[in-house]
């Protein structure tokens, strides 16, 4: 019930902000000049202008190199924990605090949300599901949200270019308090829920009967047959499934190779509307296969009165539940690739609304970002949007981050045994982007208004 508000708070909420487009079109009588707007390549951020000219500041060390490094740390180990990422933290501190151009920004922000998450994903390999003898990384999952949401950012990044700046910005603001707000609510259940479950194993750990029926007052038992520890290795053999690995990656390549060769075709050609096309079979045709597997596993499941599904989650693998998956992972691709946050954002906060236990959505939605990030990331350097050195700097930086923030999470859930640590990490991240971005993003459209830009919506293929 709180998911279907949540939604229908999101769209209501879109909706009154684009149809106030048209309003605001009417009462503005000024044309579009080409140069002042927002224009992206695929998979970009909102931050980029077209018009903006390239400043790459040097590396060398100074106040700012050492602010955007702690700065970009943090971010970085609590982005991925939370498995959001981080972007929205990460452009605004690049161009505010190092000086980067909007574009050189969001493209050095991808490379450290594929460091982090990448770091991530290598350190979520060598731990054990934390309740059950099966991988920490839900691939099913994986498998069904990863094509969706690769094919929603591109449709994001071409509605990008139409959309008009503030526009954008309303929507980042909407979204982001939308989901950090159910985010909050939610951990804020899960540590009544903790909170409880501990005072229960507190009273069972202090009241023990045995079997003659005498009270033994502070009494632990060692279980007959110890648990079994296994290897790091056998850990990391455990939670790699090659066969899933690879598909992963054959939708990744294939959205690289239409992206590469989109990006070197005239825009609104017959060929470029060709290739973009075929981003849809790819996508519906992996989302199809998986959504029959998982819904004649379900019923299977059901036949012989087996109601446990996947990662603990209670999801009836339905016709309209396979269906609602679909249009929330277009829709959380779309919102992500039109705000420039790659679909963490929606993805994170989206399994945990459907019963995923917080160390598997975190994981999980890491390990789908990485391959988001990382096609940015090859796209960008492709186009030579970012500079190598600070690029690697901050990517090793954003690699250490990642990898001790889920140390150091993973320790604190162990030592005060509170999963809803990564979600409150989760909620507090969201809400940081909501204010870095909003903020930013409404000064930048006071200076539109003043200067008496053009508001409206922009032709596709005239602001290309």
């Amino acid at each position: 019930m709180a998911t279907k508000g949540l939604v229908l708070y999101l769209l209501s909420a879109f909706s009154l902000a684009i149809l106030s487009v048209s309003f605001i079109d009417h009462q503005n009588d000024y044309s579009p000049p080409h140069q002042n707007f927002l224009q992206q390549s695929p998979n970009s951020t909102l931050w980029h202008l077209s018009g903006t000219d390239k400043v790459w500041p040097e590396l060398k060390f100074n106040w700012r190199l050492v602010l955007a490094t702690i700065i970009g740390f943090l971010g970085s180990a609590c982005g991925t924990v939370g498995g959001v990422g981080g972007g929205g933290i990460f452009v605004p501190m690049l161009t505010l605090i190092v000086g980067f151009d909007t574009k050189s920004a969001a493209a050095i922000s991808k490379c450290m949300i594929m460091g982090a998450s990448v770091s991530s994903v290598w350190y979520n390999l060598r731990v054990p599901h934390p309740t059950k003898q099966v991988p920490i990384l839900d691939y099913d999952l994986a498998l069904l949200f990863q094509p969706m949401l690769m094919l929603g950012i591109t449709v994001g990044v071409a509605l990008s270019v139409v959309f008009p700046y503030w526009l954008i910005t309303v929507l980042i603001i909407i979204l982001f308090l939308g989901t950090s707000s159910r985010s909050f609510y939610k951990a804020t259940e899960m540590w009544k829920q903790e909170s409880i479950l501990k005072t229960e194993m507190a009273k069972q750990r202090e009241t023990t009967v045995n079997s003659c029926g005498e009270l033994l007052i502070d009494t632990e038992y060692e279980p007959l047959v110890p648990k079994e520890e296994k290897t790091t290795m056998q850990i990391l053999c455990s939670n790699l499934r090659w066969k899933m690995v690879l598909v992963l990656l054959a939708v990744w390549t294939s959205f690289l190779l239409l992206q590469v060769l989109k990006n070197n075709i005239k825009v609104c050609g017959v060929w470029y509307w060709v290739i973009f096309c075929l981003q849809f079979p790819i996508a519906f045709g992996v989302f199809g296969y998986e959504s029959v597997k998982l819904y004649k596993e379900h019923k299977k499941r059901m036949s012989v009165g087996n109601t446990e599904s996947i990662c603990e989650a209670s999801i009836e693998w339905t016709a309209m539940h396979l269906a609602f998956c679909a249009l929330c992972g277009i829709l959380g691709g779309t919102v992500g690739g039109l705000l420039g946050s790659g679909g963490g954002f929606i993805l994170g906060p989206l399994l945990l609304e459907i019963g995923v236990i917080p160390q598997v959505a975190s994981a999980t939605a890491t390990f789908v970002m990485a391959f988001s990030s990382s096609l940015s990331v090859v796209e960008f350097y492709l186009l030579k949007r970012f500079p190598i050195p600070f690029a690697l700097y901050l990517t090793l930086i954003s690699v250490l981050a990642g990898f001790w923030g889920q140390y150091l999470v993973r320790k604190l859930i162990a030592i005060f045994r509170r999963a809803s640590i990564i979600v409150f990490i989760l909620s507090g991240v969201i809400f940081a982007s909501a204010l870095t971005m909003g903020v930013i993003g409404i000064e930048k459209s006071i200076q539109m208004i003043n200067n008496h830009e053009f508001m409206g919506f922009l032709g596709f293929c005239s602001s290309q």
